[in-house]
């Protein structure tokens, strides 16, 4: 009797689960040479709107991962939108695939990044199968998203997005965590400002300022988020959470202050990977790490509210 009443049990499991993977379609599509992504589609959609979602600083994947940061918040968010009409994509950063084929442009800059978001962009609006296109950026990808979205997208969506270039990100982060190097930090930027490379800097410095990383951040530094986020005549969101160790609340206070017209979130004890965290430093750590945790309470529902609001 035991025996059938678990085979019953997991027969009711299986259905269940088999009946919420029905909810949406999933298919691979590859947009170039050096974009992948994954195309979540809800089965009762009729021309839905669409969210194209980017992610953020370093290799990270389609999903939000690299290789010792494991949250799949990227993929959370594109199911829980889609679950609730809205189509997502997302998509590997083209130093994904690099890596993955051991051959990494050297020469790689922040501006490829944004020409791979545009290629996203315009590849779903020559399909004529969306009702409305939105981009969704975290962390760099707000950056990367503000300046595909311009004159192109129908709104933009910044989660955990810096509102200051990032030579003053980083200097500010230093000043906090290693003042001792903040002159260092400060000299080196300059440097690069001139249009020149250095490899005078401390040890402890070298993971931020290898020569490689030193030619992306001459690209990155360049653009400035309040400058762009206040030509965008779309609908915008930014979103920030209390517990952001990497991207406070101040930040986002200065996008909204460039873009008057944009709403702004900030979400209690969500943190920059946008998981709920509710004792210290530690915990938040930790949680870089942890990809059973769901999303931050309210993300997922402020998100939907204004695209489909809209």
């Amino acid at each position: 009797m035991k025996k059938h009443l678990v085979i019953f049990l997991l027969f009711i499991f299986s259905t269940s689960v088999a009946q919420e993977e029905t909810t949406y379609t999933s298919k691979e599509v590859t947009i170039s040479k050096h974009i992948n992504g994954t195309l979540l589609t809800s089965i009762d959609a009729n021309k839905p709107d669409l969210a194209i979602l980017i992610a953020g600083y370093g290799p990270t994947d389609r999903d939000g991962n690299q290789n010792f940061l494991k949250t799949n918040n990227i993929k959370k968010l594109s199911i829980g939108l889609t679950k609730n009409g809205i189509a997502t994509f997302r998509y590997d950063k083209r130093i994904v695939k690099q890596i993955r084929q051991n051959n990494v442009d050297k020469n790689l800059s922040f501006d490829d990044f944004v020409t791979d978001a545009i290629d996203v962009l315009d590849y779903f609006k020559n399909l004529n199968q969306y009702n409305k296109i939105y981009i969704v950026g975290h962390d760099q990808g707000s950056l990367i998203g503000m300046l595909a979205a311009k004159d192109k997208a129908d709104g933009f969506i910044s989660i955990a997005g810096a509102g200051q270039t990032i030579d003053s990100v980083i200097i500010e982060q230093i000043e906090k965590t290693a003042p001792q190097f903040t002159a260092d930090t400060k000299r080196i930027f300059n440097i690069l400002k001139s249009g020149k490379t250095t490899t005078d800097y401390p040890v402890a410095l070298s993971s931020i300022f290898n020569i490689e990383t030193q030619r992306f951040f001459m690209s990155w530094m360049k653009h400035n988020p309040v400058d762009i986020i206040s030509t965008l005549n779309i609908p915008t969101l930014i979103i920030n959470g209390t517990k952001d160790l990497q991207v406070s609340e101040a930040e986002a206070l200065l996008l909204k202050e460039a873009a008057k017209d944009a709403s702004i979130q900030i979400i209690k004890n969500m943190n920059h990977v946008m998981v709920t965290i509710a004792g210290d430093d530690l915990e938040n750590s930790k949680s870089y790490n942890e990809s059973q945790r769901p999303l931050a309470d309210g993300l997922l529902e402020k998100i939907i509210s204004f695209i489909t609001s809209k």
